[in-house]
């Protein structure tokens, strides 16, 4: 099945914290267990991030923001039963063509280093880890919100970096 990416629109937002949410269960069978408190996406819903979502309804979504001057990709979910049919790698490509096309120089993230579809999935399209002296002030504050929030303590986290070849 072919699924449509477009910005969301207001009637899409009730459904995405069910496919994040069940995103979690991927890491669940890690050992990897969020805390619990809302989402990603309802925390970011009503803010300035911009939401790209692929179907209708949607099944997957990602969630982006400016942080110090280029896009930063705070989440990107696919609904479980539906992951590994490409559908993240579509939200991504869309990702990084909004970005270009907005004029951000890349699109920098957060995620753990070495869980498959994480790390090694990022990698697999284009991104490479971020030496921390390359950090924003708004990519440093990501990262103390995530260890004061516990996700450093589930396992070994990265920033991550791809060049949107734009140079704004």
């Amino acid at each position: 099945m072919d699924y449509e990416v477009r910005v969301a629109r207001p009637a899409d937002l009730p459904g995405l914290p069910l496919i994040e949410i069940s995103g979690e269960r991927m890491f669940a069978e890690i050992g990897i267990v969020f805390p619990p408190g809302p989402t990603v996406v309802e925390l970011m819903s009503d803010g300035d991030a911009e939401i790209i979502v692929a179907g209708d309804p949607p099944v997957g979504f990602a969630v982006v923001e400016e942080v110090d001057g280029a896009a930063y990709l705070a989440q990107i979910s696919v609904r479980d039963d539906l992951t590994g049919k490409g559908i993240g790698a579509r939200l991504l490509d869309a990702v990084m063509t909004r970005a270009g096309e907005a004029g951000a120089p890349g699109v920098s993230l957060l995620t753990f280093r070495n869980v498959p579809w994480n790390g090694p999935w990022y990698a697999a399209h284009g991104f490479e880890e971020l030496p921390e002296e390359r950090w924003g002030p708004g990519i440093r504050s990501h990262w103390e919100a995530e260890v004061k929030a516990g996700l450093h303590e589930l396992g070994p986290r990265a920033v991550m970096w791809a060049p949107t070849g734009r140079t704004s």
